[in-house]
């Protein structure tokens, strides 16, 4: 079992080495859009998963896609040749989905900011429905509030 930190090292340079060999090694034209955004390697350095992005439609996701898989050989011959480890690592790609939720999120928070101010707007010129006093009280009763002041005042003695 290797050490955590330096599988975290391993995944950083072997993000770099598949991000600069997609620009140089790779001549498929469908690889121009990817970003490769993360990479992680398993405690046993034997697994990577490479997280990426592609800008463009789902057209073009899906050719990347498709020129990944049929790269990954090219890349992990690429990996192993800038990596000084005993044994290559495996390569996976994985379409990172956290752009995607980024933007969803924020159009959620866009459309809670809409309501909000929707709210404050209905809100502004509002009154509060019924008497300013809503307790019924009777006239001829002393005030109770005024009787439990002086039972808490202390003069009660046994």
């Amino acid at each position: 079992m290797a050490d955590p930190a330096r599988a975290a090292r391993l995944a950083q340079r072997i993000k770099v080495v598949v991000a600069q060999a997609l620009g140089k090694v790779v001549k498929d034209p469908r690889v121009e859009g990817v970003t490769v955004t993360d990479a992680r390697v398993t405690n046993d350095l034997q697994h990577a998963t490479i997280y990426y992005t592609v800008f463009g439609d789902e057209e073009a996701k899906e050719g990347a896609r498709a020129a990944l898989e049929k790269a990954k050989g090219v890349l992990r011959k690429e990996v192993g040749r800038n990596v000084t480890v005993r044994l290559t690592p495996s390569l996976e790609f994985v379409p990172d989905e956290i752009p995607v939720n980024a933007s969803h999120l924020e159009e959620l928070l866009r459309e809670a900011k809409a309501r909000d101010a929707e709210v404050a707007a209905l809100a502004q010129g509002a009154v509060h429905a019924g008497e300013p006093d809503p307790y019924k009280r009777d006239e001829d009763e002393p005030d109770e509030d005024a009787a439990d002041d002086d039972a808490g005042n202390g003069t009660n003695r046994a």
